[in-house]
């Protein structure tokens, strides 16, 4: 694995932008990768379904990549894998480890001081990427590192948490969105370019989305383009750990809150992933409920993202949603795969 330098390029410029390496459509893909990290070990899991109901995990549920040989905090949480127009796998993943003492990791109980910047403080990000799903190129981004803007101190940031990619087709570039607060205020939901090369910053981030006056938290934000509208998903802690939804023509907004949006419960939500059913015209939202024991994720399914049909949670009696092998995933996310990818990655990892 190549290791790049910690690198934050910041600065107006000409960026090229990404062009497709060749026109893939839904047909041309033959099943499922998730993504998702485990409290035990903050390492990097992956699992893999033809059908998009039943998964099993690769590496029988073992890290693929342990999250101490990638992360400056030695764990990474809430990863998230996107599928560019030019091939290439993007893997982003919060730079925290949130029982790093408890694992001898370090002596306090987070990296700073509780009482300044709040739970799970970090200060950045691992991106990753890859055109095989094996070999991949690594960056790691300090926030805290920035230039400080008028609205944002950068080097008080508190929290860098659940970064998404999305590709802009308007300006033809990558781009970021994820949880930030400035010490201990309000999580907000900001967004930043990156370049093609997946290792560096090339705008300043911006504001994507809060809470009215910034009353209350908002988290986890997940974007999916259908036809000409972009869907936020989000979590509210407006009332609890809600998820929500909101909608735009534009990807950076401004977005318009959907105040209809229920998924059946309102209790302990996060990391909403929204994703289509190959070969149908569902799409489901995937997410983690952290609230119930053993934590497991749910999943709804809607045609028009305005009304929604709950189908329970992985191996709950009546789902159609199983696990063969893994249990007790957090924050999943999941792209579409070739049978050629599905085949040699089971290769790969029965090996190991």
């Amino acid at each position: 694995m190549k290791k790049t330098l910690l690198l934050v390029l910041m600065g107006l410029m000409t960026l090229p932008t990404m062009q497709a390496k060749s026109e893939m459509n839904e047909n041309d893909y033959a099943g499922y990768l998730m993504v998702y990290h485990k409290d035990q070990d903050h390492g990097l899991h992956m699992a893999v379904s033809c059908d998009g109901y039943t998964w099993t995990a690769l590496n029988d549920d073992k890290p693929v990549i342990a999250g101490d040989t990638i992360a400056e905090q030695h764990g990474i949480r809430d990863p998230h894998i996107f599928r560019g127009p030019d091939g290439g796998f993007y893997l982003s993943m919060t730079d925290l480890h949130v029982f790093g003492q408890r694992d001898g990791i370090r002596t306090t109980e987070w990296e700073r001081d509780g009482k300044l910047y709040g739970w799970g403080n970090n200060r950045g990000l691992v991106l990753m990427k890859s055109f095989d799903l094996i070999h991949w190129t690594r960056t790691n981004i300090d926030f805290s590192k920035l230039p400080d803007q008028e609205d944002m101190k950068w080097s008080e940031v508190g929290c860098v948490w659940a970064p998404e990619t999305v590709f802009d087709e308007e300006t033809g570039q990558l781009m970021i969105h994820f949880t930030m607060r400035e010490g201990k205020g309000m999580n907000k939901i900001y967004y930043v370019y990156v370049n093609n090369d997946y290792n560096a910053l090339t705008s300043q981030p911006k504001l994507l989305a809060e809470a009215p006056e910034g009353k209350f938290n908002i988290i986890d934000s997940d974007i999916i383009r259908v036809g000409d509208t972009y869907h936020l998903f989000y979590v509210s802690h407006e009332h609890g750990a809600t998820p929500k939804h909101a909608y735009s023509r534009n990807l950076t907004g401004p977005y318009t809150f959907d105040e209809t949006y229920y998924d059946g419960e309102r209790r302990g939500h996060e990391a909403p992933n929204c994703w289509k059913r190959l070969g149908s015209d569902k799409y489901v939202v995937m997410f983690d409920n952290y609230s119930i024991r053993p934590m497991n994720f749910g999943f709804v399914e809607t045609k028009d993202f305005f009304t929604y049909h709950p189908i329970g949670y992985f191996d709950e009696a009546n789902s159609p949603m199983k696990r063969t092998n893994f249990s007790e995933q957090k924050h999943g996310a999941v792209t579409y795969l070739t049978a050629k990818e599905i085949k040699q990655l089971k290769k790969i990892w029965d090996k190991k």
